[in-house]
């Protein structure tokens, strides 16, 4: 069975222990309508179980993965990491065509690699400096580690001067 890259962060997320809907929402950074979708197929293919369990304030839906999910998830990242080495491999013989159509080819696995930690971010970056693009033009803003750099939570726009003071 084929899952898509989203699927596999999920099930990661799961495996990770996060089991309540808003925990894997924040850390995987998808919508809910599109989470709620993911976690509907995921449990046809019967790769997470959803318990209902009853608490204090009412009951609480907790997601687990299954063994078939998480055998599923490890037979994924084993090839996502060996797309990753692909890529490597391109990048130090200097081949930049190749190597940019082979980024071009796993686009929309970049997220997953970052999600699972898999790239070297010096490597990945140094790629893109040696095909001569932004990573911004493969991986959006939102898929970044850390949300891409941190300002301390400034705005400057752009601009940085010091004014004396």
């Amino acid at each position: 069975m084929e899952t898509e890259p989203k699927d596999v962060i999920v099930l990661g997320s799961i495996r990770r222990g996060k089991i309540k809907f808003s925990n894997i929402q924040s850390e995987t950074k998808i919508t809910a309508e599109e989470l709620n979708s993911i976690l509907e197929e995921l449990e046809k293919k019967n790769y997470i179980t959803v318990e209902e369990k009853k608490g204090w304030f009412g009951k609480k839906i907790e997601l687990k993965i299954t063994e078939e999910g998480s055998m599923e998830l490890d037979r994924k990242i084993i090839q996502i990491q060996n797309k990753w080495k692909e890529m490597q491999s391109i990048y130090q013989s200097g081949d930049k065509q190749k190597l940019q159509q082979k980024m071009e080819e796993n686009k929309s696995l970049l997220p997953t690699m970052m999600f699972f930690g898999m790239m070297d971010m010096m490597m990945f970056s140094m790629m893109f400096s040696m095909i001569g693009i932004g990573m911004s033009d493969y991986v959006s803003q939102e898929n970044m580690p850390d949300g891409g750099m941190d300002d301390g939570g400034m705005d400057d726009r752009g601009f940085d001067f010091d004014i004396g003071f």
